[in-house]
């Protein structure tokens, strides 16, 4: 018995006598061979392939994302390098200069402001001992110059032995030559000169005058002033 065998030719469906017997009276079925079911594996691969090339695409990517991700951290962190690198240069450069320009320059400048306060010190108590000095010797020509006035110096005593036509102011009048001398003492201390008279004439008297002058208005006026020292009792003679 011959069978109908379909193909995917439509031209060859009419070649072939159609059996009604061989197929029981049933419409006829439209198969497939096997093999041309299992023929569109060829078609599946694409797919395949092309979500391998989306995977290879994406893992090139990412491989690329990744490797640039590092390049635009180290190229973010340079600036930050470079300011640390000049941050440090510039300390060191400070550090550097105060200590080799600035501090030896401050400390040069505080010993000379110190050596010009030494001198100035020194100038000071020179001019305070200067005037010290000056001002001892000031008190010791006072005190000198005091002493000169407080201790006069000592009176001459002279015993005249004859007569000089001069007018003498007499202070005092003695019998005795001893007493006459012991007052001219007194009077030398207190820094006053005085001449002894000896007796002459009718006087038997010894006479201590305290000066003596030319006329005998000079003496009598140096009489009248030694009165307040001597007393009423002074009296001017010629001798």
């Amino acid at each position: 018995m011959a069978k109908r065998r379909k193909t995917d030719d439509p031209s060859q469906d009419n070649l072939e006598p159609q059996n009604d017997a061989d197929n029981f009276g049933l419409p006829d079925l439209e198969y497939k061979p096997l093999e041309n079911e299992e023929t569109p594996a060829a078609p599946e691969e694409e797919p395949v392939q092309e979500e391998t090339h989306t995977r290879s695409t994406y893992e090139e990517e990412t491989r690329t994302e990744e490797t640039y991700i590092p390049e635009e951290e180290e190229s973010s962190r340079a600036p930050m390098i470079i300011g640390l690198i000049i941050g440090l240069v510039v300390i060191v450069a400070g550090f550097l200069i105060y200590t080799y320009v600035y501090k030896p320059k401050m400390e040069e400048k505080a010993r000379q402001e110190q050596i010009a306060k030494e001198l100035r010190e020194k100038e000071e108590a020179d001019r305070i001992a200067k005037a010290r000095a000056e001002e001892e010797q000031r008190k010791h020509a006072a005190d000198s110059a005091a002493a000169v006035v407080t201790k006069p110096a000592i009176g001459e005593i002279v015993t005249l032995t004859e007569r000089t036509k001069r007018y003498y102011v007499v202070v005092a009048s003695s019998i005795d030559g001893d007493l006459a001398m012991d007052y001219a003492k007194k009077l030398s201390a207190k820094g006053v000169g005085s001449k002894i008279i000896p007796p002459f004439g009718k006087w038997k008297f010894y006479r201590l005058a305290v000066g003596d002058f030319e006329t005998f208005a000079d003496a009598q006026a140096n009489a009248d002033t030694s009165k307040g020292e001597y007393g009423d009792g002074v009296w001017v003679i010629k001798y």
